[in-house]
């Protein structure tokens, strides 16, 4: 694989990190600024609900930008977000920060998406996807619990300041190893990629991402409760469970864009056919601890690997815009986060038990892998096709 597509990776790695390393700094942060850990907590709402708006409009208004610029602005923006988290004296400061960190997260995985596919040939579209974000995989593995170690250690804003590092160098990494790749000139103006969401397959496309990703996020965001109170785990052992999940993540990931590039279309099929039986198997198992340890790798895995294929899907049926189709799908997923996490706390609520979480994930993507199935069926023709190529380059689109 070109050595540009880990400066990519690296760049989705110190995102990754923003995202979701603020989890285990809210009780510092919280004592800090004063504020309740609920308030805290709108630090992470506030930048999921950015995400989602930056991954549409900043793509859009970038459509006719260079790239590899695009990409450089894109960090310079998250590199100023996390400078002003870093240095926030109130807590609306630091809110602030978060949202114009957030603001780069959908745009630079949606540009990122399509400058990985441009850098590799075509039966490999998936595979380069899948390598962009092993960053943000490797950031739940290692990145989180050590930034939070850092954080607990030497300060939450010690935590900041090395996450705009990790910026900075990966600025200069994209500077340096990502070719310059044009975007597709247009006549029309920005807003000529919208036409895009004219196609309903575009939006059976983001439907799918909503429910097949939701589903294990919405299981993923109640899991140490099903750990300490199903299966006897001791809190302590929590975040080494996770890091169990983090290498789910990462090899899922990584297989699922593989096999992807092969048949798009049975790949998504068994991945979210799995996925839900996994689900279900660990609400079945889940007092048990080897049984768990298990579950927990396996829902990792199959929960990310759908990824790439999610993301390629999108883009073959956006040729005309496949930056904004990327980004589109990016806030898709931060949906898919709310939605699943919205469903969970629904359970939870009505009292269902601390492992109806795993058996509301696994509905949830059942009905994204019958929202799959139902889009196959309106295309036509794609229950045969062979790879997750775009058609623009002769093959069949899933």
């Amino acid at each position: 694989m070109p050595v540009a597509l880990y400066a990519l990776a690296l760049g989705g790695f110190g995102i990754g990190l923003t995202e979701f390393v603020i989890m285990g700094l809210l009780p510092e942060v919280a004592a800090d600024f004063g504020v309740t850990e609920t308030v805290a907590g709108y630090l992470i709402s506030g930048y999921a609900l950015s995400v989602a708006v930056g991954g549409i409009a900043l793509t859009a208004l970038l459509g006719r930008v260079d790239r590899k610029k695009a990409l450089l602005g894109l960090l310079l923006l998250f590199i100023l977000g996390n400078l002003i988290s870093a240095i926030a004296g109130t807590y609306e400061l630091m809110m602030i920060g978060r949202i114009v960190a957030a603001l780069c997260h959908g745009a630079f995985f949606g540009i990122g998406a399509v400058v990985a596919t441009d850098l590799v040939p075509a039966n490999r579209r998936a595979a380069a996807i899948s390598i962009m974000f092993a960053g943000l995989t490797i950031a739940n593995v290692a990145g989180v619990p050590l930034g939070t170690f850092l954080g607990q250690a030497a300060g939450w804003r010690a935590t900041f300041w090395a996450i705009t590092a990790i910026g900075v160098v990966a600025f200069f990494g994209i500077l340096l190893l990502v070719p310059r790749t044009p975007a597709r000139p247009r006549g029309d103006g920005a807003l000529a990629e919208f036409r895009i969401f004219r196609n309903g397959q575009v939006w059976l496309s983001m439907l799918v991402t909503v429910l097949g990703y939701g589903g294990m996020f919405g299981a993923f965001t109640y899991i140490a409760f099903t750990f300490t109170e199903v299966g006897g785990f001791a809190s302590s052992t929590v975040p080494w469970l996770l890091v169990l999940f983090g290498v789910g993540l990462f090899a899922g990931n990584l297989l699922g864009g593989r096999f992807a590039d092969r048949h798009l279309f049975s790949t998504l099929v068994v991945i979210m056919g799995a996925l839900a039986l996994i689900l279900a198997g660990f609400a079945l198992t889940a007092t048990s601890q080897l049984a768990t340890v298990i579950a927990l790798v396996l829902m990792g895995g199959f929960g990310f690997a759908t990824v790439p294929g999610l993301q390629t899907r999108i883009m073959n049926h956006a040729a005309d815009a496949p930056s904004l189709a990327s980004g589109a799908n990016i806030a898709a997923f931060n949906i898919g986060n709310a939605f699943g996490a919205w469903v969970g706390g629904l359970t939870l609520a009505a009292s269902l038990g601390y492992t109806s979480p795993l058996w509301a994930g696994a509905a949830v993507t059942v009905a994204g892998l019958v929202a799959y199935l139902v889009a196959a069926l309106v295309r036509g023709g794609e229950l045969a096709g062979r790879r997750g190529a775009s058609p623009a380059v002769g093959l069949a689109a899933d």
